[in-house]
């Protein structure tokens, strides 16, 4: 057995991303290829604690070796951000329904984690480049409004600014945006996607999710 993996380059060849068809969250950039591959498999045991809380980790333990089944050409994100950002020819058509849950099993694995992450860390985090310094609560603000304000229109979702960044605003839009996700992959969702498909989607929102997470566990400065 093996991990299916696709090589996502920048159309200027500034940065690459690769990252796993079938575990949606796991996917890592880098300003090569290789690197961007090298990264992905370094991370598989920082991507085990959300198989645990999906309750997948013997599927995961016994998946094997990164394969790379597709070597594509991204979109201009991926060289200015390193992210994959449109989907691959694996993630076309409409979904089976097993494929659906496991995917959403999954993205609500990421979702556990990263309030798992949001409560452990300190509100102050290690200042850097990247998003300019932001603290904590910038963070989880950024991360939630993405989803919840941008994301979620693709599956006929519309929900008021700053609804979910309440806990029980959080928890309705979570729910309603799996339900909508399930309804679009229904086809009772009437407008559809152009240019993002329903699996880009779950995979899109676990990266996000789960990338601000690891973004959080690395500023931490709860041991100092």
């Amino acid at each position: 057995m093996s991990v299916r993996a696709v090589i996502e380059r920048g159309p200027k060849g500034k940065r690459s991303v690769a990252f796993s068809i079938d575990w949606p969250g796991w996917s890592r950039g880098a300003k090569t290829a290789e690197l961007a591959l090298e990264t992905l498999e370094s991370y598989r045991e920082r991507y085990r604690p959300v198989v645990n809380l999906a309750g997948m980790a013997l599927e995961f333990d016994v998946a094997g070796p990164l394969e790379i089944v597709e070597d594509r050409v991204g979109t201009g994100s991926t060289d200015f951000w390193g992210i994959s950002f449109s989907p691959c020819s694996a993630e076309q058509g409409p979904m089976s329904e097993t494929e659906l849950e496991r995917g959403i099993t999954l993205l609500r694995a990421c979702w556990t984690y990263f309030d798992g992450v949001t409560a452990r860390v300190s509100s102050e985090m290690r200042k850097g480049p990247r998003g300019g310094g932001r603290d904590r609560d910038r963070i989880v603000r950024h991360t939630i409004r993405t989803e919840s304000e941008m994301f979620a229109k693709q599956v006929g979702l519309r929900e008021p600014e700053l609804a979910a960044l309440t806990p029980d605003g959080l928890r309705q839009h979570r729910e309603a945006y799996v339900a909508a996700m399930r309804d679009y992959n229904a086809g009772e969702v009437k407008r559809r996607m152009r240019s993002w498909t329903l699996p880009f989607l779950i995979r899109h929102s676990a990266f996000h999710t789960l990338d601000h997470a690891w973004e959080m566990e690395d500023k931490d400065l709860s041991a100092e």
